[in-house]
């Protein structure tokens, strides 16, 4: 089968089309043939030797899969890699079958993105109704979700977002106002945005986003992490997080790939809200499998909206 392999760490310049044998049946897991591999931030980590958990070259990058199992069922899911391919293993734990009404560019957007906008907004920051809360990257793959999701939840949505193009969409998902993520005044801005400071914040960017974003929270507010996307992991002022008594939590989605319940029921309530518009995903762009640095630049570059991914039938 065709596969993306990477031989050793790098720019997208080492993803590299190759011939690799096909899989052998595995344990507990489907063999799917894969129609759409979901691009995420996750791989561009994995790409750069910065992921959470270390990976082994030669290596098979890709965590989000799509396709048909020998049965003819169509499956959603997250693998540990090994997406980025023809054929992929698929966990049943962390499989899901996609509703005839949900297009194959809809299921993909919800399995890694979906599901951690979910449990980042619901499980880690624990977001209510009347709630002010911002959100980065807002014309991303998750981040045009999460704008959504709080908004359907009765939340103030503040979207953060690089250019006027990603701006207006988040304003047509719902967000109740938007702010230029490039501003030299960060801070100013969201408190201004919001119309003061902010209950829950969501962080993704590292660097000097960071301590900008917390600063815009309000006493005893909530701060989840996610990622460092510009590839600076910055520092917690401690001296601020005691004197406004802000609590700060992390998010990893493999945390919760052992969870019997907590995944499946969010993916039943992501697929129940995309069937009734209540939840719209965004396509930035699918590309041919070969095809696979080009994603990634596009993604490092933020010059997309919406979730990318790769056709690994074409």
């Amino acid at each position: 089968m065709r596969a993306i392999t990477m031989e050793e760490f790098g720019g997208p310049e080492v993803l590299r089309l190759t011939e690799v044998p096909d899989l052998e049946s595995r344990a507990g897991h489907h063999i799917l043939n894969v129609i759409r591999s979901g691009v995420n931030y996750a791989d561009v980590h994995v790409r750069g030797n910065t992921y959470l958990a270390p990976v082994e070259l030669p290596y098979i990058p890709g965590n989000e899969v799509l396709g048909t199992a020998p049965d003819g069922r169509r499956l959603v899911g997250l693998t540990r890699g090994g997406g980025y391919a023809e054929q992929a293993h698929l966990h049943r734990r962390i499989a899901w079958d996609v509703p005839d009404d949900i297009s194959d560019d809809q299921a993909v957007c919800l399995a890694l993105q979906g599901q951690s906008a979910w449990h980042i907004l619901f499980t880690s920051a624990g977001v209510h109704a009347g709630e002010r809360v911002v959100i980065p990257a807002a014309g991303g793959g998750l981040g045009s979700l999460a704008v959504q999701l709080a908004k359907n939840a009765g939340a103030k949505v503040i979207a953060l977002a690089s250019t006027e193009e990603k701006r207006l969409l988040a304003a047509n998902l719902g967000a109740d106002a938007t702010v230029d993520s490039t501003t030299d005044d960060l801070t100013g801005a969201i408190l201004e945005a919001a119309g003061g400071p902010v209950q829950v914040a969501l962080e993704m960017t590292g660097g000097p986003q960071l301590p900008a974003v917390l600063a815009a929270l309000a006493p005893r507010g909530r701060l989840a992490v996610y990622g460092f996307a510009s590839g600076q992991q910055g520092n917690l002022p401690l001296r601020l997080l005691m004197e406004k008594s802000i609590t700060v939590s992390g998010f990893w989605l493999p945390s919760l790939y052992g969870d019997r319940t907590a995944l499946p029921t969010s993916m039943e309530k992501l697929f129940n809200a995309v069937r009734t518009g209540d939840l719209r995903t965004i396509t930035g762009g699918v590309y041919p499998l070969a095809e696979a640095a080009v994603a990634h630049t596009t993604l490092a570059t933020r010059t997309h909206s919406g979730k990318l991914s790769l056709d690994p039938t074409k």
